[in-house]
């Protein structure tokens, strides 16, 4: 068995999906389904729905008014690429040496399996950096991403309107939390006539729901508030009261810096109708279009557009393991998001 039978675009590809099948999906994989664009260039419309203008009134045999197209903006942005790779450099390949000689065929398969979870980490690096784009839009209304030279800022030109800070911080038990969160869901609806129905935060931001004095005694009324109150109550009751199911998400990922960092900051709560919020487009990369069918390279396509490559070094014998893709969501419901910053300065 030769290291560039064993180590092939095909056989990463089956085991990532195998292992990943069954993992709870990003909460931006469900907002932003993926789609594939034959173009580096994606354009969307931002602003065309809102409220309804009812139809004018007209006497007969008159010619009709022509009613002027409700103002929406054509946006347009260029995917941003992504590329890194991983070895089998000759050290190990003398290590699978070994492994393989034993004729032990679980040994052999647990060492495998290791090769393919290291070979993986470039494949979950690209769902990361996913969805840290999609949150990043969500939670701020643009996008910059930093790395290896390269810069890419994308602005979705959310109304200003539409990000705010609160009065009081809602650390402070007297916040008026709920009426923060009632004020934003009115004006989206009263701007736009979408209602909101979702929202997501911190567990951070949980935690100050859990100790505000209205929240508290709307909850536990008997008892004046007192006693330890759980997520799944401040949930079932924002639900009751508000309308909005709320989803806590404390995920984190590690920055091209190698800096932990939160897929949603600490200190938001951010606002949002039911359904798709938009789409994450691939494009269509380099090897794809030009090494899918070629004898240099073994090329697999996964996750719609990210490209698995592995390519064999003769001299040092090494297997390079590529993982590229053009990545970037669109966000043509941006006028519908609400987005409150609960902290003050």
């Amino acid at each position: 068995m030769s290291i560039f039978d064993v180590i092939t675009s095909t056989e990463i590809v089956a085991y990532w999906e195998l292992n990943t099948q069954d993992r709870d999906p990003y909460m931006g994989e469900e907002l932003w389904p993926d789609a594939k664009s034959m173009s580096l260039d994606i354009q969307w419309l931002k602003g065309a729905s809102g409220l309804p203008v009812v139809l004018k009134p007209s006497a007969l045999d008159v010619v009709a008014i022509p009613r002027p197209r409700i103002g929406f903006d054509k946006l347009k942005a260029q995917l941003p690429f992504f590329k890194e790779s991983t070895y089998i450099d000759e050290e190990l390949r003398q290590e699978l040496n070994k492994v393989l000689a034993t004729g032990n065929q679980a040994y052999i398969d647990a060492v495998t399996n290791r090769i393919f979870d290291d070979e993986t980490r470039l494949l979950e690096g690209a769902s990361a950096q996913r969805e840290r784009m999609r949150m990043m839009m969500l939670t701020t209304g643009e996008i910059t991403v930093e790395g290896n030279g390269q810069i890419y800022d994308y602005d979705y030109h959310m109304p200003v309107s539409h990000k705010v800070t609160t009065s009081k911080s809602w650390s402070d038990p007297t916040a008026t939390i709920l009426d923060d969160i009632r004020k934003g869901m009115e004006l989206i609806e009263q701007e736009t006539g979408v209602t909101i129905e979702r929202a997501v935060t911190s567990g951070k931001v949980m935690g100050y729901f859990r100790a505000n004095n209205e929240i508290k005694m709307s909850i536990a009324p008997l008892t004046d508030g007192e006693g330890f109150i759980s997520d799944a109550k401040i949930l079932t009751f924002l639900s009751d009261e508000l309308g909005i199911a709320v989803a806590k998400n404390d995920k984190r990922y590690v920055d091209e810096n190698g800096d932990t960092q939160r897929y949603v900051p600490d200190d938001v709560f951010v606002m949002f109708p039911a359904g798709n919020l938009g789409n994450t487009w691939f494009g269509v990369t380099p090897e794809e279009s030009d090494l899918l069918n070629s004898s240099a390279a073994n090329v697999f396509i996964t996750d719609t557009g990210v490209a698995v490559t592995t390519i064999t070094h003769a001299d040092p014998v090494q297997v390079e393991t590529k993982v590229t893709m053009f990545c970037l969501p669109d966000f043509p419901t941006a006028d519908q998001i609400y987005i409150i910053d609960v902290l003050t300065a």
